[in-house]
């Protein structure tokens, strides 16, 4: 049999789908055929969709790889395959990103967060409904993501003057806006693509505002259903902020008063004379230094710079546990065994050198020892990089293509080294070479373990000391015997002797933690929040932030704001010591302590949304008439039909960068590029699966099993599958892959084709899972919600979405059109 391509439509159709069209079959028993570019996109799109669930690349990367991969296939042209970049859907989404942004910046936010509170009052329920249908009405002609950026402080305030739990209300703010965004077909990119699909393929496409006949009634039924039954399945995860949102109730949020204590500097100490960086509180203790106070003054959030003094008092936060455990080292001797105990572990193991591959897995990690160790079983002595010896501070090194490793390990474990990949070269070498080149016996010494150390009977695990200092252990001496290899859970014992590689001037630093003082009364120095001397505030990450997956020191707000990251809230509990290396997750909330001049500056920062901002200045409050003028000019101008959408998008966006609501390279900054690769990579996807075969090959086997009770079934199918794949795919994504299998299914059917695209529209609203949609995941953090209570809530409502749509689809677009 042979299949017909149909060029007038650009689709394929089996030839069999047609004719049992035609002739108005209603068992579908057969298959079509596999072809060999089915297969292939097939299993293309199966590889993007395990891409997409796992997070093992950017979704962005995905997107583009299925794009290089289609045309190297042959299976879209070349030209076919960057189409994506200049598709209307995708010149309308950049445009209204800078749409958005302009709004946001001529500085409604204060308007709406004083008309949320005038409105709702100190009703929860009220406040939900004021605040549902402000964020569906802006999503209509806003992007989804910009209104819950823009909401997100106004509700967490207003909601906390009032002395509502924000967990309460900020779920369904974000479910607002993305139910709101089905008013319009401007609303959310899903409406734009599915209009395009339509038009190439065709068939008439969506007017402005034809959504609204389902958007609207889905918004009112989801606003009722939020305000009345979702929110009793809601956490109450903010009692302690019930008050004015102030910094006493933050900090009792977020319990900071467990982890700050104060020490204090004997007048002798050894820490004395070198800067709060040298003295290895920070990072070698992991604390976060507050304050400093010296005689009669006090120093909030001093410079890592500062130089210590006798006398000082240190306020600080962090794991007090982990301090003592730190101090507990300094009850180890120092031996004088070192060479000697060197060349019997040396006569016992081998040394080798290790060249990082260019390709390796390494490139880019950091080198900690303990991991390394556990890896590889072998310890690592100094690294050599562009012809320098580095054997200091090895636990902070990034490793680079090209690093050469000392290591040292047993025989076995070298050879095992000869089959890893992710070492180009491994050169065995003799002791004398790795004296002569690495002389490392300037920085060996040894360790003995006496009777009365509280360090006797503990596990490895329990004080990593190579993590805290640049100590490496080479090797234990255990009544008389050499220990090389040894694991996490192996225990100290009573007269061990430790063969360590590292500064010996580390263990001055250990001395004078031995020395510092713990103060039992600290409410002077708790008082600096109280007065006002610091203040904390709330903060989230931008989705588009660049800082996600990256630690909280790559933040650098200590260098940038002299500002500090307190805590980070992270599914629904504080994390308040060790932050530095913490890395930042989509919808952690952080906690930021500093001086109220440098918190305020944080409004300014394109990475971070201040929930509680100090101060809030827009751009210019006198343009926002202009701005919602040009909103209205594009939306006339798309009614009328002057301009299609995409123009009157960039016309209107143009017009707000010309009028200055907001700057060129605002407007750049605005758009999320991510989002527009995805679409832009995924839509040849759309294409190769009509041109081969796979859109009308899925359809048939739609057909063949629910074929038989009729069209409205199958439409409840693929509305259902498509709500389903909300749950771990990419909106954007998902509907570029379901909408050519919709279009197949309406036209075998013979079902009007506005009616599969707007139950795909609708289906692709993702409200029960967070990760999904930028929008759920940017108030995940801030509210203290975890996976299930997007489930509990975003479930049931999905469901009755499900029914409104089926219930009124029949009314407006007819499934068999006349």
């Amino acid at each position: 049999m042979r299949d017909q391509y149909n060029h007038d439509t650009r689709y394929y159709y089996p030839e069999r789908i047609v004719e049992q069209h035609r002739h108005g079959v209603k068992h579908f028993a057969d298959v079509a055929i596999m072809t060999p570019d089915i297969a292939l996109v097939l299993l293309i799109l199966l590889a993007a969709l395990v891409l997409f669930v796992t997070g093992w690349l950017r979704m962005d990367v995905v997107a583009l790889l299925v794009l290089c991969t289609l045309a190297l296939l042959g299976l879209v042209s070349p030209a076919e395959a960057i189409s994506g970049f200049s598709n209307p859907a995708v010149v309308t989404v950049w445009a209204m990103f800078i749409m958005s942004e302009g709004l946001t910046r001529v500085g409604i936010a204060d308007g709406i967060g004083r008309q949320v509170i005038r409105l709702s009052g100190s009703s929860e329920t009220r406040m939900i409904i004021v605040i549902v249908l402000i964020s569906g009405a802006l999503s209509a002609f806003m992007s989804n993501i910009g209104v819950v950026a823009l909401l997100l402080p106004v509700t967490v305030e207003a909601a906390r003057r009032c002395g509502i739990s924000p967990a309460k209300v900020l779920m369904p703010m974000a479910f607002g806006a993305m139910l709101g965004g089905l008013i319009t077909l401007i609303g959310t990119p899903p409406n734009l693509l599915v209009h395009i699909a339509l038009e190439e393929s065709g068939h008439s496409g969506f007017k402005l505002f034809d959504f609204a006949l389902i958007g609207l009634p889905v918004l009112l039924a989801g606003t009722l259903f939020v305000a009345f039954i979702g929110r009793h399945l809601l956490p109450d995860t903010d009692p302690g902020r019930a008050g004015l949102g102030g910094s006493k109730n933050l900090s009792d949020q977020y319990s900071l008063q467990e982890r700050i204590f104060a020490l204090r500097l004997p007048d002798d100490s050894l820490l004395a004379g070198r800067t709060l960086e040298e003295s290895g509180l920070i990072n070698t203790a992991g604390l976060i230094v507050i304050a400093l106070t010296r005689g009669s003054e006090t120093f909030t959030l001093p410079s890592r710079h500062t130089a210590l003094q006798g006398g000082d008092i240190v306020l600080a936060q962090g794991k007090f546990s982990r301090f003592e455990r730190l101090r507990s080292w300094n009850s180890l001797t120092i031996e004088r065994e070192a060479p000697m105990l060197h060349e019997k572990l040396l006569a016992a193991s081998g040394l080798a050198e290790l060249e990082v591959a260019p390709d390796s897995a390494l490139v880019g990690e950091v080198l900690q020892h303990h991991r390394f160790r556990e890896h590889y079983q072998v310890n690592v002595l100094a690294v050599k990089r562009a012809g320098q010896t580095l054997r200091t501070r090895l636990a902070d090194l990034s490793l680079a293509g090209g690093d050469k490793i000392l290591v040292q390990g047993s025989k076995n474990a070298l050879d095992a080294m000869q089959k890893q990949a992710a070492f180009s070269t491994v050169q065995l070498l003799s002791p004398d070479a790795v004296i002569q080149h690495y002389k490392l016996e300037e920085r060996l010494f040894v360790l003995g373990l006496p009777e009365d150390s509280p360090l006797v009977d503990s596990t490895f695990a329990d004080n990593r000391l190579g993590d805290a200092f640049d100590f490496r252990l080479l090797g234990l001496f255990r009544q008389g015997e050499i220990i090389q290899q040894f694991h996490s859970d192996d225990k100290l014992q009573a007269g061990d002797l430790l063969l360590i590689q590292g500064r010996e001037e580390d263990l001055d630093i250990l001395r004078g933690f031995k020395q510092l003082e713990r103060l039992d009364d600290m409410s002077p120095y708790l008082d600096l929040l109280a007065k006002g001397k610091l203040e904390l505030v709330e903060a989230t990450l931008h989705p588009r932030s660049k800082y996600i997956g990256k630690s909280v020191n790559a933040l650098q707000l200590d260098k940038r704001y002299k500002v500090e990251v307190a805590a980070i809230w992270r599914e629904g509990r504080a994390y308040r010591s060790a932050l530095g290396s913490m890395l930042l997750q989509a919808g952690d909330a952080l906690l930021i302590v500093g001086p109220r001049p440098r918190l305020a500056m944080l409004t300014e920062s394109e990475h971070l949304i201040v929930m509680n901002p100090v101060q809030v200045k827009p751009v210019n409050a006198r343009k926002a008439p202009l701005a919602a003028g040009l909103m209205l000019l594009m939306i006339a101008l798309t009614v009328v039909g002057v301009l299609p959408v995409y123009l009157a998008a960039i016309l209107a966006a143009t017009l707000m960068v010309a009028s200055r609501c907001l700057s060129m390279e605002q407007a750049y900054a605005a758009i999320d590029w991510r989002s527009i690769f995805l679409i832009a990579g995924m839509l040849p996807l759309g294409a190769a699966m009509q041109h081969s075969g796979t859109a009308a090959w899925l359809a048939e086997a739609v057909l063949a099993g629910a074929g038989q009770f009729g069209p409205l079934a199958v439409m409840a199918g693929l509305y259902l599958v498509t709500a389903l794949g909300t749950l771990v795919v990419p909106t954007v994504a998902l509907v570029l892959i379901m909408a050519p299998i919709g279009l197949m299914l309406s036209n075998a059917l013979g079902v009007n084709g506005q009616s599969a695209m707007m139950i795909v529209a609708v289906a692709a609203t993702s409200l029960a899972s967070p990760v999904s949609h930028a929008a759920n995941t940017l108030v995940m953090g801030p509210g203290g919600y975890r996976f299930v209570d997007y489930l509990k809530v975003g479930g049931p409502l999905s469901l009755l979405l499900f029914v409104i749509t089926m219930a009124l689809l029949p009314l407006f677009w007819p499934l068999n059109p006349a």
